[in-house]
């Protein structure tokens, strides 16, 4: 099963390090990220000192919810890009969902 996303229902998808997580909305029917965010950013770096734990995922996922609803996005299709759903994962899924996103 492919998943895809629209300007409506964006894709969300996510990729952990050890060390990091970074998640981006794309668009597939214009081929084209509408917003990105990394704990790499300078911004979040001071915040995540280390960012390959359970906690920084879910302070990483309440921003990351912060930052796609101030953009208008509700509702997401989540894309675990292959990553099983546990761990830094899950956190950072029910962070999104804790911060308003639907999926």
């Amino acid at each position: 099963m492919r998943l895809s996303g629209d300007s409506a229902r964006p894709r969300l998808v996510i990729h952990r390090s050890l060390s990091n997580i970074s998640a981006q909305l794309v668009d597939d029917t214009q081929n084209k990220v509408i917003f990105s965010l990394s704990t790499y950013d300078k911004a979040l770096k001071t915040k995540f000192p280390s960012a390959g734990n359970i906690k920084s995922a879910e302070n990483f996922g309440e921003i990351f919810a912060k930052e796609a609803k101030q953009k208008g996005i509700n509702k997401i299709v989540f894309d675990r890009a292959g990553y099983l759903y546990h761990g830094r994962v899950k956190a950072f899924a029910d962070a999104l969902r804790k911060g308003g996103l639907e999926f």
